[in-house]
Order: structure tokens, then sequence, then C-alpha cells
């Protein structure tokens, strides 16, 4: 009669930047497009911020601000990677809007990158998003290619 799935922990991941999104298979990093470090999604974009693509908690600012963690309320483990190679950076660049253990919904600024600081040093600024504990759940792509912003639905989780 009712379908009450206790226990379902289902959690949607949303685009965290306006441009375009690809399919994490066609990032030009064989850890991402492998799926070494887990399923997920890839944002080529034009903007200054990327922001939390789920509500939850910062579990992980890089020392090298290129990348951060966020545990989503049902135990997903997410990690954004701003660009790629851009740990090569140690930093510069890269700002850090938030602290670990911060709180935050989707859609919150979590970094701001210099634009041009990125075009001068010809930076692939490819953002994969990666859920690394991505075989606890069951995953659905909402959406794998086309325009994003940070209310685009692209990845649906359950577990």
């Amino acid at each position: 009669m009712f379908n009450l799935k206790l226990g379902n922990k289902k959690m949607i991941l949303y685009a965290p930047v306006k441009g375009k999104l690809i399919r994490i298979e066609d990032v030009e990093d064989k850890v991402f497009s492998s799926k070494m470090m887990g399923d997920g999604a890839a944002f080529v974009f034009e903007g200054n911020e990327v922001a939390a693509p789920c509500d939850g908690e910062i579990t992980l600012i890089a020392s090298t601000n290129h990348a951060f963690g966020i545990t989503a309320k049902n135990g997903a483990e997410v990690l954004v990677h701003i660009g790629l190679d851009t740990v090569n950076l140690h930093g510069k660049g890269l700002q850090p809007l938030l602290k670990q253990g911060a709180a935050v919904k989707h859609g919150t600024p979590v970094i701001r990158i210099d634009r041009e600081f990125m075009k001068e040093n010809n930076i692939d600024l490819t953002t994969p998003v990666v859920i690394t504990n991505s075989s606890e759940f069951t995953i659905e792509h909402i959406a794998s290619t086309g325009d994003v912003t940070i209310d685009t639905e692209v990845i649906d989780l359950s577990k």
C-alpha cells in the first residue's frame, strides 16, 4: 500500500558550475576517465567559482586548494577536483571560501579561481566530480552532456 523505503537514502548531485557537462569517461586524465576514483561527471566552465554539488559537510580542502570533498547527508563522499594538473599550482590561483567542517547546501561557493592566472598558465579547467564511494550507491546519470547551471540535476544517488 505504501512504498516506504526505510533506509533508502536518496540524493541529487547538481552541477558545481555554470558551463558544459561532459561524461567522466571523456575527461583527458585516465585517473578520472577510467573511474579509478569512482563514478561521476565532469564540467567545463567559464566562471570564477566552484560550488558545492550537494548538501553536506566540507570534509576536505586540499592543501593545494585544487580539490575539495563533501560528505553528503546520505553518506556519499563527493570529490570536486578543479581542473587537471592543478595540484602542480601549489595553491596559486585558487582561493578557498570555506574551511573544513563547514556545512554547505548545493550551490554554496567553495573555491574561487583566478581565471586570468589559469589562462596565462594554460590550465585545463575540466572539473571532475566523483563519488569516491560510488560502489555503495545506485547511480543514475540524469544528464550526461549539455549546458548546465548550479541548479542542473546531474546524478541521482540512492543507497
